[in-house]
């Protein structure tokens, strides 16, 4: 495990109107992430964001990968 990891442990990820999952940053807490999540969502863009802890299951309904 890298330094990075222990210490970005949190990452916002976002998913296309094709199912195509990327993700957008890793954070240090998940309240900075959520933040990050809500603020990209409050746009009113298409796209669903959501955050997930490093090493999590990936979403139900999603195709399992992040590029």
């Amino acid at each position: 495990m890298t330094d990075s990891t222990t210490t970005l442990p949190w990452l916002v990820i976002r998913q296309d109107d094709n199912g195509n999952r990327y993700r957008v940053g890793r954070y240090a807490t998940r309240a900075e992430a959520q933040r990050i999540a809500d603020s990209l969502d409050d746009r009113g863009h298409k796209q669903l964001y959501w955050v997930e802890r490093l090493g999590q299951t990936p979403a139900p309904g999603s195709n399992g990968t992040v590029n």
